[in-house]
């Protein structure tokens, strides 16, 4: 069974990386931006989550779910080119629309630090299993209710994205027209909210009470049945990401 969430099912050194050091690294690049405000450190950092996306090779993944906020990230220029409080110079005229250099250049600040941030998290999820994320976690003191949260936080996309899609091919079975122009794709989407809510409602009590059955509100020590990860480069890795974001906060007081 295709695990349910972002992750990629591949080999690759960053695949075989353990869970708590991608969580550092994917923390500290997506800081790193932030802390040394300069756009140069920002590409840098760019090219460092395209390198680790080449080398779990899952780079197509990443540029296609990035593809996905394409709208968003058009919307940022278009606005910021208009309205920036600091707008001064007109660069391109189109009608009664202007678009100034000083909002455009900020909006190249935010979408490098929107995609830098992005890809650092796909570094992680695209290469690492919620459940191993989660068991880490928990073996190093997180809380196993808490756990619970971040696993099904990680997971309540796809999974609501997986079973979207069986109530449409149900649908389709039955006659249903779910494809073609944009008004049929929108009407079809109201007779799937219903069918979605009950059914997550269920499989959110069966998940309740499967949970209960099997002890997970009891008191005492757990056994986690998944033996620790062990990687030589565990160690190397989470120093370098926190040098990293050290050398960004020393950047930034220098400048």
């Amino acid at each position: 069974m295709r695990p349910v969430g972002l992750y990629v099912e591949r080999w690759s050194p960053l695949h075989a990386l353990d869970p708590i050091s991608k969580l550092v690294y994917a923390i500290c690049l997506a800081l790193v931006p932030f802390v040394a405000g300069d756009l140069r450190v920002t590409f840098v950092a760019l090219a460092g989550n395209l390198a680790l996306l080449a080398v779990g090779r899952v780079v197509r993944e990443g540029l296609l779910a990035l593809a996905g906020v394409g709208f968003f990230l058009a919307t940022l220029f278009l606005v910021q080119g208009m309205v920036y409080p600091g707008n001064a110079t007109p660069l391109v005229s189109v009608g009664p629309l202007v678009l100034y250099r000083e909002g455009l250049a900020y909006a190249v600040w935010l979408t490098a630090r929107f995609v830098n941030l992005t890809l650092s998290a796909f570094v992680l999820l695209f290469t690492t299993r919620p459940a191993d994320l989660v068991d880490e976690l928990v073996r190093a003191g997180l809380p196993p209710r808490a756990g619970y949260v971040l696993l099904s936080v990680l997971q309540i996309i796809p999974s609501m994205a997986a079973r979207i899609s069986a109530i449409q091919d149900a649908q389709r079975s039955r006659g249903m027209e779910t494809e073609g122009p944009i008004w049929v794709r929108m009407r079809a989407l109201l007779p799937v909210l219903g069918p979605l809510v009950i059914s997550s409602l269920v499989a959110m009590q069966e998940r309740a009470l499967a949970l209960e059955v099997r002890g997970f509100g009891a008191p005492g020590p757990r056994t986690l049945y998944r033996p620790p990860w062990r990687h030589r480069l565990a160690w190397p890795v989470r120093l370098a990401a926190v040098s990293a974001l050290l050398g960004a906060l020393v950047w930034r007081l220098a400048g």
